[in-house]
């Protein structure tokens, strides 16, 4: 089992009442109160809070930490300057989200600003606010807090008991007796492509942890609960139970590309996976990234401490009879059934079962019991 990222599994959870604590609060969304969450129980590893200004220039222009440590995504924290009256460095701040039943606290090091256009630039390697990412740059408030945070409260959220911390699935594992593990981290339902990455991988280490993403995302993807009884489903029919498990990620997408990918495998490291699969287009969207700048970008990172595990392109061949990847088959494209995720969706939209070419007929079933499987 990997060490965690920068040496330590970080904890800044803090069992302490804070009722008597005079205070100035903030009120946060909910994107910001799962980084917390992540910070807070080790995801986010090695980091004790938001980004100073240091750390975030030296993440946006060297994809490391000031000390070296790699990281490709800026955790910020935003406020305007009416949310600031009053507060200085070195103050403590009280930050609460009602929604998750967040109370957490800032020790603000710094109070600094950044260009926006620069961030979006260096970050998603583009300017343009059609992208997700970029308009969520375009829109943060004008100042940054930098500094450690303390996690003092949060409610049960509405998947809880798919909801294991790092120290949890290190656990875990040590517990099944993995040693090797790979992670696969997924925002959508399982098709039968997706099977075959898993299963591929799985075959050459003790066992796979299914990582759904679970949090903001934008309209079209499917919907947290879909995913993650779709994959129970799948789970429970071709899975050996000793063989995987699976826990969510609370935090939303950045769809950033190669350097989300970085981050990606960064969190499943500090979860204890040894390995992490990559494959095409990985937290990409529309046409902003190649289909493999993911794979290159880990070149870059011989010292990340979690090995990729990379796939292309795949489909099913019916020459071969069954899936198949580009250094493998033979055949004629013409003989292949790729899995087209807008052809899934539009069967499903239809009432349709997609073909067992695509995804299995019980996967399919289940997410048609759903009304509206999707974000809207």
């Amino acid at each position: 089992m990997p060490r965690p990222h920068g040496g330590k599994l970080i904890d800044r959870k803090i069992n302490k009442d804070l009722s008597e604590q005079d205070l100035p609060t903030i009120e946060i969304n909910t994107n910001l109160s799962e980084d917390i969450d992540n910070i807070a129980n080790g995801v986010f590893s090695p980091l004790k809070g938001f980004l100073c200004r240091n750390d975030l220039e030296n993440v946006i222009t060297d994809k490391r930490l000031e000390s070296d440590t790699p990281w490709t995504i800026p955790i910020l924290l935003d406020f305007s300057k009416e949310e600031l009256q009053d507060i200085k460095e070195g103050d403590t701040v009280l930050l609460t989200n009602k929604e998750n039943g967040t109370i957490a606290t800032i020790d603000i090091e710094e109070i600094y600003s950044i260009d926006k256009k620069t961030l979006a630039k260096k970050v998603y390697g583009t300017t343009d606010d059609a992208h997700p990412g970029v308009a969520n740059v375009f829109s943060m408030k004008e100042n940054l807090l930098g500094g450690t945070i303390s996690l003092y409260k949060t409610k049960p959220s509405a998947f809880e008991n798919y909801n294991l911390s790092p120290k949890e699935t290190r656990f875990l594992f040590k517990e099944k007796g993995w040693k090797d593990v790979v992670a696969f981290q997924t925002r959508n339902p399982p098709h039968i492509g997706h099977e075959y990455v898993q299963k591929t991988a799985l075959t050459f280490v003790d066992g796979i942890f299914i990582n759904p993403i679970i949090g903001k995302k934008k309209k079209g993807d499917f919907k947290d609960e879909v995913i993650l009884e779709s994959y129970n489903t799948l789970m429970k029919h071709h899975y050996l139970k000793e063989r995987a498990v699976m826990s969510i990620l609370r935090t939303s997408m950045k769809y950033a590309g190669p350097r989300e990918a970085i981050h990606h495998a960064i969190m499943r490291k500090n979860f204890g996976c040894t390995h992490f699969i990559v494959g095409r287009d990985h937290a990409g969207v529309g046409d902003y990234y190649g289909p493999y700048d993911a794979h290159d970008m880990f070149s870059e990172f011989p010292d990340l401490g979690i090995a990729p595990v990379f796939f292309r392109s795949f489909s099913r061949c019916t020459k071969c009879d069954s899936v198949v990847n580009d250094k493998i088959c033979p055949h004629d494209q013409k003989y292949h059934i790729n899995f087209s995720g807008k052809k899934i969706r539009e069967l499903l939209i239809n009432g349709e079962i997609p073909s067992e070419d695509m995804m299995r007929k019980e996967v399919a079933e289940t997410i048609l019991k759903f009304k509206q499987p999707f974000v809207e």
